[in-house]
C-alpha cells in the first residue's frame, strides 16, 4: 500500500536536466540543421524530378524516386541526433533552416533568385529561430 509520503509517487512533474549550449554543442546542432535540409531537400528534389521531370527514361525515373526516398528516410533519423531533446522546439527551429535551404537551392537547381522580400524574410525567421533554440532557460 502506498502512503502518501511514498517518494516515488509526486504530483509535481520531472523537473529536467538544464541544458547548456557550448560551441561544440551549437556547430553540432547547425551542422545537424544543415545535413536535415540537404537531405529533406534533396531527397525531395529527387522525387519530384523522378515524377516532373523531362526524363523520358522510366528506370531513371524509378532510381530518383528510390534514391529520393531513402534519402526521405535518412532525414527522419536526423534530428534525433541534435544535443537538446525538445521536439517541438527542434523541429520548429528546423523550419526556419529549411525555409533559407530551399530558397537556396531553388536558386542554385532553379535558378529562382530570392528577392528582397524572400531575403529579409528568412533574415528575421533566422533570428527568431536561433533566439528560440539558443536561449538560455532556467
Amino acid at each position: 500500500m502506498c502512503s502518501s509520503t511514498d517518494s516515488s509517487i509526486k504530483d509535481e512533474p520531472p523537473v529536467s536536466k538544464e541544458f547548456d549550449w557550448t560551441p561544440s554543442t551549437i556547430a553540432l546542432s547547425l551542422t545537424l540543421f544543415v545535413v536535415a535540409g540537404f537531405a529533406e531537400i534533396g531527397g525531395g528534389y529527387l522525387v519530384w524530378w523522378s515524377i516532373r521531370g523531362s526524363t523520358k527514361n522510366n528506370q531513371q525515373k524509378l532510381w530518383l524516386a528510390v534514391v529520393g526516398s531513402l534519402i526521405l528516410v535518412a532525414y527522419g533519423f536526423i534530428p534525433c541526433l541534435q544535443p537538446t531533446d525538445n521536439f517541438g522546439r527542434i523541429y520548429a527551429v528546423y523550419g526556419g533552416f529549411f525555409i533559407l535551404l530551399s530558397l537556396g537551392f531553388g536558386w542554385v537547381l532553379d535558378g529562382n533568385r530570392p528577392d528582397l522580400g524572400d531575403i529579409l524574410g528568412t533574415s528575421i525567421t533566422m533570428v527568431g529561430v536561433c533566439l528560440m533554440i539558443f536561449w538560455r532557460r532556467t
